[in-house]
Order: C-alpha cells, then structure tokens, then sequence
C-alpha cells in the first residue's frame, strides 16, 4: 500500500520474523536483497533523444519524398522487379543472376534511391494507397521539424487525424474518378483505393460511393473549419415613391400592398397597409403618429385635391426613409473576440522579451552522486537493532522493510496482533540509543497504510543537486502554474509542488540549517520555468546579503516603488510601504477581474490573451507576483503590527489575483509567527529547529527538531508531514544564473508598484511652491494636457529632458493638481481637458508669484 506523498521502490527488503538460518548458501544470498538498481550510464533526459528522434524523422521525411518522386516516373521500368510475383521484398538481397533466374526482365532498378526506395515506393504508392501517400510526408515532417526545433506547426493530434483521413479519403476518391475513366495509371489510387471502390459500388452503386464521398468531405471540411452554410438573405421589397400626378380624366387606383419593414417594430406597427381613400373621407392635414425615432419614418403624404363630386379615388404618394441596415441579432463577444484573433492573432504578453531564453541546465553543477550508498550491512545491522529493542520490551513484530531515501532510510515494521502503537512510540529514545544515531522519528501509524514508519539517518547522506531535479521529466513537463522543486524524498524521487496551490509557504529553520539554500532553491526553480512577463519577485532582506544575488535581474524579474532606487527592499520603512503597494496593487487586480467577469487570475489573462475582454485599453496582462521575505522575525521586532496587517490581509485574499508570499524566519516563535498569519499559511517548511515548541509553533507537530540539518526538512501540506532533503544550489550557481539572465534583453526598467503615500508623509514631494517651478514646467503642463497622457517618458520625449529632471516636473504638476496620483502602470490621470481650461489655471498661479 503507497504512502501518501512517498513510494516505496524495488530497494526494499521484507523478513518474516522467523530464526535465521545459519548455512553458508544463505549468508551468501542475503547481501543480494540489498542492491540498489543500476542508474543508465547514458542519461537523455537534457532533450538529446528527442532531438536525434526529431532528425530521424525530417530525414525519413526526405526519403520518402525523393523515392515516391522517382517512383512515378520509374514504376514501368521497375515493376518487373518490384512486382510480389517475381518476388517482391525477396528481391531486395538477392543477386543479378538470381533476379535472373526468378523471371526479373531488368535486375536493375532505375528509382533514384535503388532497390530499396522502388520497394518501399511500390509498397506504398502501388499495393497501398495511390499517390496520396505523399501525405506521409507530410506528416513525418510535421513531427521531426517539432521535435527538433521545438517549433509548433501542427497540433500533433490534428496531423495525425486529418493526415490519415486524406490519405484515405483521396486514394477512395481517385479510385472512384478511375472508374469513370479508361486510360487511367491503375497507381494513383493504389489497390486500396481500387478493391474499396469495387467493394463500394457493389454494395451501394456508383452514384452511392459519390454521394458517400461528397458526405466524407464535407463533415471533413465542417470539423476542421467549421463552415457556416448560409442562403442569401433576401431583401424585402419596398414600394417606390409615387411621385407623377396620374394623367388628367383617368381614374388611378392603388393597388393595396402591404409593406414589410425591414427592422423590428413594437407591435401594434409590423406592417402598413396603403387603401385607396374616397374624396369625402379625405382629411385636409392627415397626422400619423410616427412610431420612434429608432424604427423606420413612414410618411404618407396626398396627392393634390381633385372634385369631390366625380368620386375620384385619391392616389396616395408613400415615401419610406430608408435606415442605415441594422443587424437583427447583434455578434456576439465571442464572435468579435474569434474576428481580432483571425485578424490579429492572440495577444503576445512575451512580444517585448521575445528573444528571451531560459537559462540552460549547464549553468548548474551536479554536487555529489545520483547513487545511493547504503551498504547492505548497514541496513542489516538497523534492522536487526530495532527488531532487538521492540523484543526486548516484549513487542513482536510480523515484518520490516526497508525504503532507502538520500539523507535517511525509513524502515517500516508490521507489529504482531495486540500490540498498541503507543508502546512503539514510547521507545524512540531507546531505539535512538540503540542505533547511535541521531535524528531518529517514528511515524505511528503511517498515513494510509497499516505500518508504523521508523526513519534512521544514513551514515553517508547524499548530496541533491538542483541540477538533477531540474533536468527531471517531471520538472521539465510539468503543468503547474509556479512549480517549485525542493528536491527529493525519501522513496528518492523528486518532489515539485505548485506555489499556485499553496498558495504562500512559512518557511523556518535554525541557522545554518539550510533555510537559505532553500529560499535560492525556490527562486531558481521559478526562474527556470517562468518568462519575464509571466513573472515578478518583490525580494526583502533585511540582512542586505542572501539575496543580493538577484539584483542583475532587476529589469527582468523583480517589481518595485517607483521612487526607488534600488529593488531588492532591505529598509523596514520601506518594507511596510511596500506591503502596502502590493495591497492597493491587490485591490486594482480586483477591480480588473469584476470587470472581466473572471474569478482568477489564470482565466483571466486566458480571456485577455484570446481578447475576450470588451475594454482592452482599460486591462492588462497580469503576471504572478511572488514576496519573498527573508528574517521576518527582524521585521516583527522593528515594524510589528504594521508589517502583519498587510501581510494578513495579502495572504487572505491575495490567491486569486496572483500574489503568492514566501516567508523565512530563524526565530518561529508565536510572537513572530503570530495566529493571524499562521492561520493563512497552511503550507510550512521547517528545517531543523531547536526545541520541539519551536516545532510545534512552524508544524503544529513535533519532528522539526529531530532532523539532522544540512538541508534535511519537513513539508506540511495541512494534512501530510513529508520528509525531503533539500536540493543544493550553490552561490556561484545563482551567480551564473543572475549574470546569464541579466546579460540578456530587459524591459527598460522594474515592474514598477502602485505608489502608497503613508500616513504624515508625502509622496516624495513638498507642498507646491510657485516660485520653485522648473523652468519647462509651462511647456511640460501644455503638452501634457495636449496629448491627455500624463507620464514622465513623454516629457523625456518631447521635451529631450533626463529621467530624474522629468520626475521632477511630474512631480510638481501633480502637486500643481495638474495630473492625478501615480497609478502602477497607467498614466497619470490629466485633470484639465483642454488648453484654455489650463491657461487660465496658469494665470491664477502667476499672479500668486
């Protein structure tokens, strides 16, 4: 039965608890129980293979093209030898005089590639399905140009789907031309196409199989193009003004016609119908009443009076104003939304970065091995220590395996019938002290299965180098939104979780315990599977030296106020008003998915991405934004209750749009870890810890403080305990992964965060003073309100100013009350609407000078 969260491997061993047996034959056979499996020498997960596969098909691809070509220009000449009656594939390695001999006119082929590619052209073209095999071509192209560029051309679904039906469907349909012709080469259609045709006009005739056929290609062309089979829509007729007085002595009669509209009345005006009216019921001035404004005039006007007493009947003139065409049903959101994507294709958040690449997996290096080295002897000698100590208290055991992990060995015991679990429990400190080890913890009992767990340490822990678990499958393949490897368990397999789902992690640990390693671990993984656009840190660190390293990345990956300087944040005020920020960013996000009618962040760049959102000026690409704090326990000390309450409310509502926080602490004591943010971290790391109430407070359980440290540590999940040993990456590694991404093309600066203007401050500017105007602040205000877009990039622009000058002035128009507050990544809202509106505010200010 698996454990949740760890699987046992074939490098475990079961004993009955039975006397052992003493001949040489089995002390000879035991050590074999204990052999690990032999890892491949040649290792191909880095992509190698699937490139070689890719190659093999485009020139397989090639081959085929070049031999059917030859094939229809050779087939006569080499059907002899081709032909199975003389042969066949028999022919393809037997000598001229045996050619000869089996009846073979011309032993020699004449196809381009030789013996083989008339074989396999005949095969195909010939015995199979006509010259439609060339859509073999096709299709193994379409699969080897994937492979080895990583190019999508083609769905690989949808090449093999319509690639197959086209060769079926063309050898059936030029078997069915063949039978209406005489002179007909019988290899176009190959014998598939031929005996199907005879098969079908047996069974249904010749007009049936084309009806079939044009049935085939039609559902064909309606499943891959979806084609509206639509008649014309035909055009009411609408009667012509009558306009000519009738001839004089001729009575004119109106034929009664009713006139339909072409839009949608109320009811009560669906249609209209013109009578012919006599003399005396003519009314002098007729009024209609119109039906609105909105629908179509229908006027009727009288001709001229005639006698009243020649009972003339009055021919009417009707003029109808023809409307602009309105559509009866209105294209719906989805239908514009398909029409931008066909004009203009999807949205491409990666457009700025495009040529960006992620970092290669040479950057990393591999520390220690990938095997394990856990000699048979040491687990006999554990195994039979514990059996020991349980007999000794008088607690018999029926099994005990062994599961073999990188840092310890969890040995899994199936106590006899009777035996209470709490007694086990109880022994760990003597089962420590019989095994000499230190770190020993005994899960009773283990979750899902009827064992009780006991985990020792390996007297030679391996080494996880990051390196390995990212070149995994399961890494590089992974569906998650943040997937983050933290490296193996026990069952030695490679754990990755998603931050997405978490959706923040507490993480703790004493110093030197590995929490730091951890913390690079996390970030690397994120910079090795996310774009620029896709992603943003907000880094804090108060220690000003773990996470320095990511500073070369400023103008790819990181986010930050817009008057600062610098974007990894290592001053508490500057942390608290951060927060802040990435509250008020929080709530714009918000804002953003009531808008779009969306429930998260995932569905709605989906639906801005395939331009679903009715207002794009007003929406943008969102990218996941993740707050790694290291020392949170130095910013509790400093800020308290100014740091925890944005920070509370981020991790309660934060999840939807995207913010995910990552917190590490060296002290998890309650005053740091207070209820208000445990209660919304469910996911926690702890390393090694000091005290089990340091434990109890990261884990609510104990165990953190029975790991042996060196990046040895505990997963809670809310509902699982997973034991892992952290994968290791080291500084000169993050230092080549920083310098490779930051040598790269970045946007022209920072993610620049919503600005926050704290309490009995300013935003980075004094009360406004007339007299200390920028001599371009007149200009500037122009051409702000000129072109309604208030940014510093277009003063810089226009007015050929540097970046801290054009600050300035942004600055003092917004404290002029000119432009509006700084707003993210918008522009600065313009407050007047026009020049004139301006020039009269400029005169009110210079008359205060």
């Amino acid at each position: 039965m698996p454990i949740k969260g760890n699987q046992f491997r074939s490098n475990s061993f079961k004993e009955e608890n039975t006397p052992r047996q003493s001949s040489k034959k089995g002390e000879s056979e035991r050590p074999s129980k204990f052999k690990t499996e032999k890892m491949p020498v040649f290792n191909l997960n880095d992509g190698r293979l699937v490139k070689i596969i890719g190659l093999f098909f485009l020139i397989f691809s090639l081959y085929f093209l070049i031999a059917f070509t030859s094939y229809l220009f050779t087939w006569e000449q080499d059907q002899s030898y081709v032909s199975p009656a003389n042969g066949g594939w028999d022919n393809l390695f037997k000598t001229q005089k045996e050619l000869l001999e089996n009846g073979v006119k011309d032993p020699v082929v004449d196809n381009w590639l030789g013996k083989f590619g008339a074989l396999l052209s005949n095969q195909f073209i010939y015995q199979w399905f006509g010259i439609a095999s060339f859509l073999f071509v096709f299709i193994f192209f379409v699969i080897g140009y994937r492979l080895l560029f990583k190019v999508k051309l083609y769905s690989l679904n949808k090449t093999f789907g319509y690639g197959l039906f086209g060769i079926v469907f063309l050898s059936v349909a030029i078997g069915f031309v063949h039978g209406l012709m005489i002179d007909y080469p019988h290899y176009l259609e190959g014998e598939f196409g031929y005996w199907t045709n005879l098969l079908l006009d047996a069974q249904i005739g010749r007009a049936g199989a084309g009806g079939l056929l044009v049935f085939a290609g039609l559902t064909a062309l309606i499943i891959a193009y979806n084609i509206d089979f639509k008649l014309p829509e035909r055009q009411p007729k609408i009667a012509e003004d009558i306009n000519e007085p009738p001839p004089s002595g001729e009575p004119v009669e109106l034929e009664e016609e009713e006139i339909s509209l072409p839009v949608e009345w109320p009811r009560g005006f669906n249609t209209i119908k013109a009578e012919p009216l006599k003399a005396e019921e003519l009314v002098p001035e007729p009024v209609f009443h119109e039906p609105p404004a909105a629908h179509q005039a229908v006027t009727l006007t009288p001709t001229p009076a005639y006698d009243a007493d020649e009972g003339t009947e009055i021919p009417l003139s009707i003029e109808i104003d023809r409307p602009t065409p309105v559509l009866g049903i209105e294209q719906s959101d989805d239908d514009k939304a398909k029409s931008l994507v066909d004009q203009f294709g999807t949205y491409d958040h990666k457009l700025d970065l495009a040529g960006y690449k992620l970092p290669p997996l040479d950057l990393l290096e591999n520390h220690g091995s990938t095997k394990i080295s856990v000699s048979a002897e040491e687990l006999e000698v554990n195994k039979n220590k514990i059996v020991e100590t349980l007999n000794h208290y008088n607690i018999e055991i029926d099994k005990i395996k062994a599961t073999i992990g990188p840092t310890v060995t969890l040995y899994e015991i199936i106590p006899a019938p009777g035996v209470r679990i709490s007694k086990i429990k109880n022994l760990e400190d003597d089962i420590a002290l019989s095994l000499a080890a230190l770190g020993i913890r005994i899960i009773a009992p283990m979750p899902g299965k009827g064992t009780i767990g006991i985990e020792v340490p390996n007297q030679n822990p391996e080494m996880v180098s990051m390196r390995s678990v990212l070149a995994t499958d399961k890494f590089q393949n992974t569906t998650m939104d943040l997937p983050i490897a933290l490296g193996k368990t026990i069952s030695n397999e490679v754990f990755i979780a998603d931050l997405a789902k978490m959706p923040h992690l507490l993480v703790a640990g004493a110093t030197g315990q590995g929490k730091s390693v951890g913390i690079n671990a996390i970030l690397v993984s994120l910079l090795y599977n996310k774009h620029p656009a896709e992603l943003k840190f907000v880094l804090v660190d108060p220690k000003k030296v773990e996470l320095t390293l990511f500073r070369k990345i400023e103008r790819h990956f990181l986010a930050k106020l817009p008057d600062e300087a610098d974007a990894i944040i290592t001053d508490t005020k500057k942390v608290v008003n951060t927060l802040n920020s990435l509250c008020i960013e929080m709530d714009q996000r918000y804002d953003l998915l009531k808008d779009a009618q969306v429930r998260n962040l995932k569905e709605y760049n989906t639906k801005y991405v395939n331009r679903k959102i009715s207002d794009p000026e007003k929406h943008r690409y969102l990218p996941f934004i993740v707050l790694v704090i290291d020392e949170f326990a130095d910013l509790m000390m400093t800020a308290g209750k100014e740091v925890e309450q944005p920070i509370a409310r981020i991790a309660q509502l934060a999840r939807a749009v995207g913010i995910h926080l990552v917190i590490a602490t060296q002290r998890p004591s309650v005053n740091v870890i207070t209820g208000t943010i445990k209660a919304n971290f469910p996911a926690r790391l702890a390393f090694r810890v000091l005290s089990k109430i340091d434990s109890r407070t990261i884990l609510d359980a104990g165990g953190a403080d029975q790991l042996i440290g060196r990046g040895d540590m505990l997963l809670s999940t809310g509902s699982d305990l997973i034991r892992l040993q952290c994968a290791f990456v080291d500084t000169p590694e993050v230092e080549k992964i920083s310098d490779y991404i930051g040598n790269q093309k970045g946007y022209p600066t920072a993610m620049l965060l919503p600005e926050y203007v704290g309490e009995g401050e300013s935003s980075g500017m004094k009360d406004f003073d007339p007299d200390d105007r920028d001599p371009m602040f007149e200009e500037a205000a122009r051409l702000i309100v000129m072109h309604q877009q208030g940014s510093t990039s277009l003063i810089q622009r226009k007015l050929k100013l540097g970046y801290n000058r054009a600050g300035r002035i942004i600055d003092q128009l917004e404290a002029a009350g000119i432009v509006g507050p700084f707003e993210g990544s918008k522009a600065r809202e313009v407050l007047y609407p026009d020049e004139y509106s301006l020039l009269q505010y400029m005169e009110t200010l210079d008359s205060k000078d």
